[in-house]
């Protein structure tokens, strides 16, 4: 069974000769303890074309010191790594192979870089004896293994590890002092970085780093100055990143980190919606097909995802009653069928995040960003087509909101703010895409177009609770328990949802007005885009 722990860390590189300066009183630092030396040895698996290491991902097989077993590392913000552990075996345990999936796809794994290290760990604690950090001293070997075994490089690193719990400001702290002696940061973000660098092959053979699965395509604004991007530059940028999120979020999926299915599912959405509204640029040919896909994995992702919105709703209904109400079985109720509901439902998204339909998405996703199916309107500036597409996505908006505003109470309005909700959520999602070329105003006329969704999607989700609850309360009823707690929940969510349609007409109004489309329509100052 594999561990993971939140590494927060810096590294630091020690001129020859070069010692480390004594943190006792530094930062809290009560009492530096001498831990002893530990021999490390550890091979680096990637794939040939380095696919891993494009993205900050490494992946090795380590002997030696407390944790010897195959480590897994993922980014996980500044100065922080989550290291999934496994024991140690001969071969790659199968959940760590799962979590590198979306990123290596059918690409073989091979010993890439052996390390071998000295190690001197040196445990900073504050005036109680209590752990603050942990300083270690490195003298590295390094053997590139792949294509052709490789000369030794070496070198002498500083690594500082915050304790479980600790204040990162210590980081900064300590930072100050070990400059102060000489040592500075790191240019490499790891060992493996440095390694891959200090032994490539200086003709480059088989250092297409980051090829395939992936690849991180050159954005609008790493291709020239901003006035030169084009409308097919911005949203290229914007798909890029949204299938860039897609990987990274894979393996979080399987680890059931909080919110991650929420964030892939909404990635696939908003692909889907660029598909849909730059269609002026991205030809629908090509883009049809794989939106139909993302339609089939937002709605994988879904089944789980819907679940926990629902129960953590009925969950705060329940505690909303007061505490004679919730007596008796409603909750044991509640939880059972919860937990019903979710039987089955993971092993079946893990069972797509491991299919072939899934990495056969992947793959086509790639592909077009790699080479994009681009129309003549993609050489246009980037004002002339998004305002166009932000426009006609309003105008589909605006059409499914005054159906709903004019259809009766019930479950025709119902529908109609359903449909109203999908289509707030697409204008969203264009006025997104498009702020980096028309700026504030369009980062104004998504934030309106989040209060409508907002509003409406509460008002959907009130709709899908009700019917939970009606389901909840026939169950009760046929046990033989009473069922009015549930009526008085529903009863609740209806007023609630009343209130939503009661506040529909004026939020509409305010997004409606016409001065925020015209806002659109200016031509940005570039400078101001810039900052």
């Amino acid at each position: 069974m594999a561990d993971t722990v939140r590494e927060i860390e810096r590294k630091y590189e020690v001129p020859d000769g070069g010692r480390l300066p004594d943190l006792t009183g530094a930062a809290g630092v009560a009492d530096v303890v001498d831990q002893g030396t530990a021999t490390l040895d550890a091979t680096y698996y990637d794939t040939a074309d380095q696919r891993l290491a494009a993205h900050g991902v490494t992946l090795r097989r380590r002997t030696g010191g407390g944790d010897a077993g195959w480590h897994l590392k993922l980014p996980a913000g500044p100065d922080a790594r989550d290291e999934i552990r496994a024991p140690l075996s001969d071969t790659l345990p199968a959940e760590l192979a799962a979590l590198v999936r979306s990123r290596v796809r059918d690409a073989e794994l091979v010993p890439l870089v052996r390390l071998l290290s000295e190690r001197d760990v040196r445990h900073l604690l504050d005036a109680e004896g209590a752990l603050l950090a942990e300083l270690s001293a490195d003298r590295v070997t390094a053997r590139r293994l792949t294509p052709e075994p490789g000369e030794p490089v070496r070198w002498t690193e500083v690594e500082v590890e915050l304790a479980p719990g600790g204040d990162p400001a210590l980081l900064d702290a300590l930072e100050t002092h070990l400059t102060r002696g000489g040592v500075r940061r790191a240019a490499a973000a790891s060992k493996l970085a440095r390694a891959l660098t200090e032994t490539a092959d200086p003709a480059g053979a088989g250092e297409k780093a980051g090829a395939g699965a992936g690849v991180k395509a050159k954005t609008g604004a790493e291709a020239g100055a901003a006035a030169d991007t084009t409308a097919g530059d911005t949203v290229l940028d914007y798909v890029r990143a949204q299938i860039a999120a897609v990987v990274a979020l894979d393996p979080a999926v399987r680890l059931d980190a909080p919110d991650s299915v929420h964030r892939m599912r909404v990635a696939t959405r908003r692909l889907r919606s660029a598909f849909r509204s730059f269609r002026k640029v991205l030809d629908r040919a090509a883009t049809d097909p794989l939106a139909d896909e993302l339609k089939w994995l937002a709605g994988e992702l879904g089944i789980d995802r819907d679940r926990e919105v629902l129960t953590a709703r009925l969950e705060e209904r329940l505690r909303e009653l007061p505490e004679e109400l919730r007596a008796g079985p409603v909750a044991a109720r509640l939880g059972a069928w919860a937990r019903e509901r979710r039987g089955g439902t993971r092993d079946r998204l893990l069972g797509v995040l491991d299919g072939d339909r899934y990495l056969a998405l992947l793959n086509a996703l790639d592909a077009l960003s790699a080479d994009p199916p681009l129309r003549p309107a993609a050489a246009r500036p980037p004002e002339d087509v998004l305002v166009e597409a932000v426009e006609r996505d309003y105008g589909r908006l605006a059409a499914l909101v005054t159906t709903a505003l004019a259809a009766p109470a019930g479950q025709d309005r119902d529908l109609a703010m359903h449909e109203a909700r999908k289509e707030a959520k697409r204008a969203r999602y264009a006025a997104e895409a498009a702020r980096p070329a028309l700026g504030r105003p369009a980062k104004a006329f998504a934030d309106l177009m989040t209060g409508l969704q907002e509003l409406l999607g509460d008002h959907q989700d009130s709709c899908v609770a009700r019917r939970a609850l009606r389901e909840l309360a026939e169950q009760a009823h046929a046990a033989g328990e009473s069922a009015f707690a549930f009526g008085v929940m529903y009863g609740r969510e209806e007023a609630l949802a009343a209130r939503r349609e009661a506040e529909l007409p004026a939020l509409w109004a305010a997004a409606s007005r016409e001065d925020h489309r015209a806002a659109l329509r200016r031509r940005p100052r570039r400078a101001a885009l810039r900052r």
